[in-house]
């Protein structure tokens, strides 16, 4: 083929690869320093909205969950933008005895979206527990249970839509801080040989 007949260079190619990590992608989180400013952030933000007080959060869990692999960031290309924690251990404060019998629940906890996000109809909570959910199913747990403050309905609200009930009362520490257990089934329930 001569130069002449050769095809003709595309000034604006368009490859359908885009370049770079795409916008939004799951990691593992490695900096427990980044991790825990995201989360205070968020408590500091759904605190102001609720009136009610944020958590008491200390830098060594924090450290110790991110170390262990147990928490998972929803990052943007503009950075971080939400995260959750899933461990085989329940978080402190869990009453096990609220919950149906389970043969290897899971527990979501540390639940936590950029306040910039949490205005920007990104649904980054949304993205955050159906992941939580589609990884606690694919590591074998049967139930995903969790802690919330029943005082963020909108929390409340989205983990209701996705499939979580309540199970037991709420208590209070008598300083403002209430909790709520909750639980969402994994698998159908095995079919009783007794029914038809």
């Amino acid at each position: 083929m001569s130069r002449a007949d050769a095809p003709p260079t595309d000034p604006h190619p368009t490859d359908p690869r885009p370049a770079g990590p795409p916008p939004w992608r799951w990691l593992t989180a490695t900096d427990p320093d980044v991790v825990h400013a995201l989360l205070t952030s968020c408590d500091a933000h759904q605190a102001a909205m609720s009136g009610t007080p944020a958590p008491a959060r200390r830098p060594e869990t924090t450290r110790r969950l991110v170390e262990s692999g147990a928490v998972h960031l929803l990052h943007h290309a503009t950075g971080p933008a939400g995260m959750f924690t899933l461990t085989e251990r329940p978080p402190t404060g869990t009453d096990e005895t609220v919950f149906p019998p389970a043969e290897r629940p899971l527990y979501l906890s540390r639940l936590a979206v950029a306040p910039a996000w949490l205005t920007a109809g990104a649904l980054v909570g949304v993205r955050c527990v159906r992941r939580a959910v589609e990884v606690a199913t694919d590591t074998g747990g049967d139930v995903l249970r969790a802690q919330v403050n029943p005082d963020l309905r909108d929390t409340c609200a989205l983990l209701a839509l996705l499939g979580f009930t309540p199970c037991g009362p709420t208590f209070d520490d008598g300083a403002g801080r209430r909790h709520a257990h909750l639980h969402r089934p994994l698998r159908p329930a095995a079919a009783d040989p007794g029914k038809d």
